[in-house]
């Protein structure tokens, strides 16, 4: 769903802000038995699902039918398992159901869970901003500055679970791809495949950074730039919390001459066109409680990267690895503390402009630096808050929107105070980028929205170290 479409349901809920409202969590029965009993489960009923198929909700549960528990370990696992579909982002709510059947000799447990599912088929126009992130163009309010389109993504596409994305982007920068995931092709249900291709043409770009900003050529007549990729990609998932990703890919990046001219040092051997192919991998661990926006638990990634195998003549030759760790944890009361560690490491000290990028992009910034670049070799970034749950987690009903998938929400606020860390390290543009090779700070207050379909509103003040202050806006969790 695109972050211009979730915007509406924004105000819908401060129009309806006194509507009904009632705690989100599971809503487990509890049952008047002794948490050391051992229960069987006799049975697992599912409700709701209506497209999703059984095996991909199974896949998630912790236990099966004819399963010996105790009421304890009953309890964890129902309430993780719930937590598991959540985090699958095919549903809108789960809630379970204990029920208790006691027998002569033994004791018996039904265990229902009931869905309400997410609209899957989003054909959306697109609105947004060319620039890195929303607060750059909002510094620039430049309306020339702006994609259009459509792109059709189809989720949970045959109810097992696939991914269908179809994009077309006209406008500032123009991209067409299209691209098919499946996260299972086996009988175990570990494997899974992807597929995607397509190519961008863009009428300014970005040719380098001075004092830290980027400087960008623009021609109206002609595209500076234009880039044809494609990829295919497989995943292995045995456990529930553990996910690989292996990919191979191949880039043919065209750059017209005045770029080259602009900057000898924008790609591999001054080259206007560059070809490579690229071998990745990922792999995490996920033990957060909920990904959206997770309160407690933990999370590693990891991403190995290798651009060039020696295939082409310009000489790419790009080794990338790219650690992240995240700590999640509910202090007492209200209170709630994350932190994050993450940071970049590339062995080869020749790396040409389009190839090289630090901090300032994606999530990987120090937060009160969010117009600035700083390009390096390599970095490392700390990022804390510390949070206060003002509004707890609620849910909201419209009755006058005629669909479930949209007419129940949930919704929560929280107030941040934040501190963040950075470093880059760069050998190449010291004297044109004085941020690089120094130490970042920034920090300030923030007061998070969060709501479903996975839509965080972060609204910041933050101050850097070198006075600065501003007002930022920002689409996802900071951590």
């Amino acid at each position: 769903m695109s972050r211009k479409l979730q915007i509406l349901y924004i105000f819908l809920i401060f129009l309806y802000f006194t509507g009904f409202q009632t705690d989100v969590m599971g809503q487990e029965k509890q049952p008047s038995v002794d948490m050391d009993s051992v229960v069987v489960i006799q049975n697992i009923g599912l409700s709701g699902n209506k497209i999703t198929r059984e095996r991909i909700i199974y896949r998630e549960i912790l236990f099966r039918e004819g399963d010996t528990l105790t009421m304890t370990e009953l309890r964890s696992k129902t309430e993780q398992s719930r937590k598991n579909l959540v985090n699958t982002s095919l549903f809108n709510f789960v809630t379970t159901d204990l029920k208790i059947i006691s027998g002569e000799a033994i004791i018996k447990a039904e265990v229902t869970f009931t869905f309400i599912e997410r609209w899957y088929i989003w054909p959306v126009p697109i609105l947004e901003f060319a620039d890195r992130n929303f607060n750059e163009w909002l510094k620039k309010k430049d309306w020339n500055r702006l994609n259009y389109g459509m792109f059709l993504t189809w989720n949970n596409f045959r109810g097992r679970r696939e991914k269908v994305v179809v994009y077309t982007r006209f406008g500032y920068d123009e991209n067409y791809n299209v691209s098919y995931q499946i996260p299972y092709i086996n009988k175990k249900q570990t494997l899974g495949i992807g597929f995607a291709g397509g190519f961008s043409q863009n009428h300014e770009i970005a040719y380098n950074s001075e004092d830290n900003k980027e400087v960008y050529f623009k021609n109206e007549d002609y595209y500076p730039q234009k880039t044809y990729f494609g990829f295919s990609e497989v995943y292995y998932r045995k456990s529930i919390h553990n996910f690989h990703r292996g990919m191979v890919g191949y880039t043919d990046l065209r750059v017209a001459d005045s770029v080259i001219i602009l900057n000898p040092d924008f790609a591999f051997g001054n080259a206007t066109r560059n070809q490579f192919m690229t071998l990745f991998y990922h792999f995490r661990t996920d033990f957060r409680d909920y990904k959206q926006y997770p309160l407690n638990g933990y999370y590693f990634d990891v991403d190995i990267e290798k651009k060039g195998l020696g295939f082409f003549d310009a000489g790419v030759n790009v080794l990338q690895i790219k650690p992240n760790i995240r700590k999640y944890e509910h202090l007492k009361g209200r209170f709630y503390w994350a932190s994050g560690l993450s940071g970049k490491v590339s062995p080869f000290w020749d790396q040409p402009y389009y190839y090289m990028q630090g901090l300032g992009y994606g999530r990987d910034y120090v937060r009160g630096y969010e117009y600035y670049v700083i390009d390096g070799q390599h970095f490392a970034l700390l990022k804390n808050n510390l949070k206060f749950e003002l509004v707890k987690m609620r849910e909201m009903t419209f009755p006058f929107i005629p669909t479930d998938k949209f007419n129940k929400l949930f919704y929560a606020f929280y107030l941040n105070l934040y501190a963040d860390l950075g470093y880059v390290f760069d050998n190449r543009n010291i004297s044109t980028n004085p941020l690089s090779n120094e130490i970042l700070t920034g920090y300030g207050i923030g007061l998070d929205f969060v709501t479903y379909y996975d839509f965080v509103l972060r609204l910041e003040y933050s101050f850097n170290k070198m006075g600065e202050s501003g007002f930022f806006i920002s689409f996802m969790p900071s951590i």
